[in-house]
């Protein structure tokens, strides 16, 4: 050990004047004891508490109590699931009543897969609002909602009639507008009810795959044109485009609770 590594072991409770600095930068033994020092040195004292603002504390409180005095008891979630589903129903109803006035059922598939498909969109229409609504779970999977979507767009196309009664364009057209212009009212209800709980996009995905769904079971039973390319473009891309816009709304829209 050189007298200049004694003189770092006497310096070590402090810090190293210039000239012991620089040999101990170059001094391998040096370089090893003051990192060993660093390591057994006590660790920094914490920071201090920041002050309390006692001022906002009573302000929280009072809201807090105020909104208690308010609401005591929380809405039972089902009521608002009701609400949602009886407005799908309403819509729906007025929709075949307007785009049925020269026929009902004008899908010209076999009446089994036209009941089967549309016996799955309404379970995929009541499963979306409950997804949506019910706080059975904190969280759902994206996977589910999803596939869901997913496989119910594929049986759509897989139950098609083949069958193409109007010119493409103006069919796809006519059936795009009537979908979206159904889906006005069911969507606008449901980001409603979204609103009064914490933003999850699952949820509001589902919200929009069961709104848009009302109307998507409209044109399923209605609209006499049975081709893929028909269905793909007039019928389940707006759907799966409502539910983005869905999304997209409820995302910029403010809560009005940070419930779960």
């Amino acid at each position: 050990m050189t007298p200049e590594c004694e003189r770092v072991l006497d310096c070590l409770d402090g810090p190293l004047p210039p000239e012991l600095a620089s040999h101990a930068a170059g001094c391998a033994d040096c370089r090893a004891l003051l990192d060993g020092f660093q390591a057994l040195a006590p660790p920094a004292a914490a920071p201090p508490p920041a002050p309390i603002d006692e001022a906002k504390l009573e302000q929280t409180r009072r809201q807090s109590l105020t909104e208690l005095a308010a609401r005591p008891l929380p809405t039972p979630w089902w009521k608002e699931v009701a609400v949602l589903l009886a407005t799908y129903l309403g819509v729906g109803g007025v929709g075949l009543l307007v785009v049925g006035r020269h026929g009902m059922l004008l899908n010209a598939a076999s009446p089994w897969v036209v009941a089967l498909v549309a016996l799955l969109i309404v379970v995929g229409v009541g499963g979306g609002a409950l997804v949506a609504l019910a706080p059975v779970r904190r969280t759902w999977p994206l996977t589910l909602v999803a596939g869901g979507a997913l496989l119910l767009a594929l049986a759509l196309l897989t139950g098609r009639s083949g069958v193409q009664v109007r010119p493409f364009l103006a069919g796809t057209l006519g059936c795009m507008g009537a979908e979206v212009m159904l889906s006005v009212v069911p969507l606008a209800l449901a980001l409603v009810l979204l609103c009064r709980s914490a933003f999850q996009p699952v949820r509001a995905l589902a919200a929009g795959l069961s709104s848009a769904g009302v109307s998507l079971l409209v044109l399923h039973v209605h609209c006499p044109d049975g081709t893929a390319g028909h269905l793909m473009l007039g019928h389940v891309l707006p759907w799966f485009a409502l539910a983005g816009v869905a999304v997209f709304i409820r995302s910029r829209l403010p809560s009005r609770s940070y419930a779960p």
